[in-house]
């Protein structure tokens, strides 16, 4: 939320940012982000100019949001967000230097495997969903469980998306790029009873596929305030200290890799996934410790005689 103080102050500056950030296409989800690590930034530097902020104090503001116990992912978001901030003015000619380049991003943890379920526990989270809008759900856990959509993909999904005929799916993902997905039958089967149930939106012309009780597109927010509703009935049960940080993401992540645990190869998860570099995927290719001991006894080890025979330490 952009206070009127800064709002006021820096209106042409946000206006260009807010005008280059759509004409890059940027999702709105990104746009809403940026825009607000920006406001915090501005009101950082206590009503600077832009002319006259310098590298320490984009640091300065870096330094402080970490300090309030934010994760590396979301430091180097806050400094994305202001280093884009900078660059689309000077693109534009608003500004001639960018105090926020040439900062380091911090160092995120490397090759850790992601939170995900396996295919039993998928199917005993889907059992966890509950309520009115019960169909709705299913399928938008569905689309992402067992087609790996990002949680703004299926935001984003309009009825025209979707072709029960031919069991295909249109998805608008990152880098303003389209795929189309074969949908599992299964998915098919709940994702037409989803449409035919659809809520009658408020406005004639909406064609969001997953519609709120208020009859508008369903937000990303929304979906993962489901999310996190259903995870926690998921896992209550499980004494607190083996509850897991679930969320809708995890989703994708279990399908991503369901999908190479199946056998699939790794440039066509990729294709699944949306994914622009390879290098991406290949974060899923983690395996569990009861894989590795299963590797492990593919061995057929024969120890030598004279090494049983015969002592090994004089």
């Amino acid at each position: 939320m952009i206070s009127e103080e800064i709002q006021e102050q820096y209106a042409d500056e946000l206006e260009a940012f807010h005008i280059w950030m759509k004409d890059a296409g940027y999702t709105g989800h990104t746009v809403k982000s940026y825009t607000g690590d920006v406001a915090e930034f501005l009101s950082s530097i206590q009503g600077k100019s832009l002319e006259q902020v310098k590298k320490l104090h984009v640091l300065s503001f870096l330094s402080r949001a970490r300090e309030r116990g934010v994760s590396d992912a979301t430091r180097n978001r806050k400094h994305a967000a202001v280093n884009c901030f900078f660059k689309s003015l000077i693109e534009l000619e608003v500004l001639t230097n960018n105090p926020a380049s040439g900062i380091k991003k911090s160092k995120t943890e490397k090759n850790r495997a992601p939170v995900f379920l396996d295919e039993s526990g998928l199917e005993r989270f889907l059992q966890s969903v509950e309520g009115k809008y019960r169909t709705r759900n299913l399928a938008i856990f569905l689309l992402m469980g067992y087609m790996g959509l990002r949680v703004g993909e299926v935001h984003a999904l309009n009825c025209k998306d979707y072709n029960a005929e031919r069991r295909t799916l249109d998805v608008f993902g990152k880098g303003r790029k389209w795929r189309t997905l074969p949908v599992p039958e299964m998915v098919a089967e709940l994702l037409t009873l989803a449409v035919e149930e659809r809520l009658s939106p408020w406005r004639s012309k909406e064609e969001a596929m997953f519609v709120s009780q208020k009859g508008k597109r369903l937000s990303i927010r929304s979906i993962q305030l489901i999310s996190t509703e259903t995870f926690e009935r998921f896992q209550q049960e499980s004494p607190t200290h083996q509850r897991l940080h679930y969320s809708s993401h995890k989703l994708r992540h279990s399908f991503a890799t369901m999908m190479l645990r199946r056998g699939a190869d790794l440039r066509t998860v990729q294709e699944l996934l949306g994914h622009a570099s390879i290098q991406t995927t290949t974060v899923y290719t983690h395996v569990t410790s009861r894989e590795k001991e299963e590797a492990m006894a593919l061995l057929d080890v024969k120890i030598p005689e004279f090494m049983v025979s015969q002592p090994l330490y004089d």
